[in-house]
């Protein structure tokens, strides 16, 4: 998946993040801008990946102009609409390429402001053990779920967004829901556990305390690493504690690990010679790391670099 760094992550439609509106913008860029980083955010949510979404919203951006405002009631749902239906045309798309993808394929991580935790249900829905859930739904059915369940539209609402009945909408909601819940971790994390969790984490890499490492990791801890093809990475998921702290003593001692928060979330990022080199968020479950993510790929590290925008 190609990156266009060049582009900032919240960015789309003629006005850049931070650009003054005034009376000389029209109604139709004023409300766009308005509703930019809700819409990056579902479409983010629907896709994982930043760079698709960012294309998602340059198509909304084309449809909404050519709207005649005067005959849209709701014009926040109007545009939900469109980048939803935007967003299932290209979920497909991403669908066929994962198929061809060099080993695991992880979510792409975006580096968020730490206001984002506040926000426990938006923090949860863009975390990466929930994207890779959400990973594990149809189209339709992460469409549905990410409308209802993180920002709440109406059942009526969605059916427009995707094109179905509001009855099998509720069918389809109530199916997602089921599914999520038997997939996503079992208690909620607090940013502090997760802080905690990570200092121990980092704490053991650093000094090479392999025993400390393993009194942190999950029995049957699931590491998954995504190089895309560009950077080594383990080609198939590292399962058990010892085998994934055999896999991160490999770690160099001249990289250093520094906190982040990303999508969220409390995170570290390692670095060589101050360039980024992987991303490692986590999945804790009764206080223990069950889930170890590792982005690799250069291509889905851009968006490391400033902080991203989301928002319900």
């Amino acid at each position: 998946m190609n990156e266009r760094s060049e582009q900032p992550t919240d960015t789309a439609g003629p006005l850049a993040r931070g650009s003054r509106t005034d009376s000389a913008v029209d109604p139709a860029t004023e409300t766009f801008v308005a509703h930019r980083n809700l819409l990056f955010t579902v479409a983010y949510e629907m896709l994982g990946s930043a760079a698709d979404a960012e294309d998602v919203l340059q198509e909304t951006w084309l449809l909404w102009a050519g709207v005649d405002l005067g005959t849209v009631r709701d014009q926040r749902a109007y545009l939900v609409r469109i980048v939803t239906r935007q967003a299932l045309k290209r979920l497909r798309t991403l669908s066929r390429r994962k198929e061809s993808y060099v080993g695991p394929w992880l979510p792409e991580p975006l580096l968020t402001a730490p206001d984002v935790a506040e926000d426990v249900e938006l923090a949860d829905s863009v975390s990466m053990a929930m994207l890779l859930v959400l990973e594990t739904l149809a189209p339709t059915e992460r469409a549905v779920f990410v409308l209802r369940e993180v920002f709440d539209l109406d059942y009526d609402e969605i059916a427009e967004a995707v094109g179905k009945s509001q009855s099998a909408v509720r069918q389809i909601a109530h199916r997602a829901r089921s599914h999520v819940a038997a997939r996503r971790p079992r208690d909620a994390v607090s940013p502090a556990q997760t802080r905690n969790a990570l200092k121990a984490f980092q704490q053991a890499v650093e000094t090479g305390d392999l025993q400390s490492l393993l009194d942190i990791l999950a029995p049957d801890v699931v590491l998954l690493s995504d190089g895309g093809g560009l950077k080594q990475a383990a080609l198939a998921p590292v399962v058990g504690a010892d085998q994934v702290a055999h896999v991160l003593g490999r770690i160099t001692p001249a990289a250093s690990l520094q906190p982040a928060q990303v999508n969220g979330h409390p995170a570290l990022i390692v670095r060589l010679d101050g360039d980024i080199d992987t991303v490692i968020t986590v999945r804790i479950d009764e206080g223990l790391i069950t889930g170890l993510y590792a982005m690799r790929n250069p291509e889905k590290l851009s968006h490391m670099e400033r902080e991203t925008t989301v928002s319900r």
